[in-house]
């Protein structure tokens, strides 16, 4: 764990910002750095949606189906109370309410495998986070996440933005079985997780300090239970971080094109998921040589 620490960025996620929208605490998971970016963002692609790639390439408006099997996971979650449901669904008011596939996946009715879409993609976003925030893990309760020197896991965006919960939420850190590893999966789990980042900061998935590392942890955990492989897994991590940031990987396929003259879907998305292009310095570094691009459609780094 001494070699990890190494490449660890002191996670400006463990500053957090928080908003009341109908008495529920909310959590912005924007960080400066973050912020900066988009504001970059707007000041150069303000009015201009030409991003010089098949935008459809990036973030399919049919969705990407997703290889693994939701099942009752929703209801488990809302039974241990990881998740209120009750503030859940007030919180979801505000935004016009769930449809009838959220319903489902949240009560965990007849699931299927799950499909990601730009209209889903802030859903299963929250959905991933409290299911990485809430299943028991080494990787929470061994890793940087619980390293004294960051003064304690309930201090970061991850955790203490969680408002959703019923009760304190570290209560549920790490604390529930909904899914079992074997010691193979949970290994995978861990090598893969630490190469994955976000360019919302500067740490990778092994250091889930804000929403997006720990609902892809989360993801990756679901994935290593249900068999499938770690090439797949890379993929599958792409195309979610895509729909989570899909300004940030239209312009990394910009630059693909423009740099390397390769299209996004033949670029390694282990390489691409690493900290030269993910990570928000390495994403700044690709800044600096192409204007960047703005999606028409999906969401963005809030949640």
């Amino acid at each position: 764990m001494e070699d990890d620490k190494k490449t660890y960025m002191l996670p400006v996620a463990i500053l957090i910002v928080t908003v009341v929208i109908g008495g529920i605490l909310i959590y912005n998971n924007k960080s400066e750095e973050s912020a900066k970016q988009d504001k970059s963002l707007t000041n150069q692609t303000e009015g201009n949606n030409e991003v010089g790639v098949d935008e459809n390439l990036v973030i399919p408006q049919e969705g990407v189906e997703l290889p693994v099997v939701w099942g009752d996971l929703g209801a488990e979650m809302i039974q241990a109370g990881v998740i209120d449901r009750q503030k859940f669904e007030a919180l979801y008011s505000q935004r016009g309410g769930l449809d009838e596939e959220a319903k489902k996946i949240l009560s965990g009715l007849g699931n299927g495998k799950l499909k990601i879409t730009q209209q889903n993609a802030g859903f299963l976003l929250n959905m991933f986070w409290a299911l990485g925030l809430g299943n028991k893990n080494e990787i929470l309760e061994k890793g940087p996440m619980s390293d004294p020197q960051y003064g304690g896991a309930g201090n970061f965006a991850s955790t203490g933005g969680w408002s959703l919960a019923k009760g304190d939420t570290m209560s549920h850190f790490s604390k529930h079985k909904f899914i079992s590893l074997t010691s193979g999966q949970q290994q995978l789990v861990e090598r893969v997780s630490k190469g994955i980042f976000r360019p919302c900061c500067g740490n990778s998935v092994y250091f889930p300090d804000c929403n997006h590392g720990m609902g892809m942890l989360g993801l990756l955990e679901l994935m290593a239970s249900q068999g499938v492989s770690e090439q797949d897994m890379y993929k599958i991590a792409l195309k979610v971080n895509s729909y989570w940031f899909p300004d940030t990987y239209l312009t990394i396929a910009k630059y693909l094109k423009e740099k390397k003259g390769i299209s996004f879907d033949q670029a390694d998305p282990k390489e691409i998921l690493g900290s030269d292009y993910s990570s928000s310095s390495g994403y700044q570094r690709i800044l600096q040589e192409v204007t960047p691009s703005q999606a028409s459609g999906g969401g963005g780094c809030g949640v």
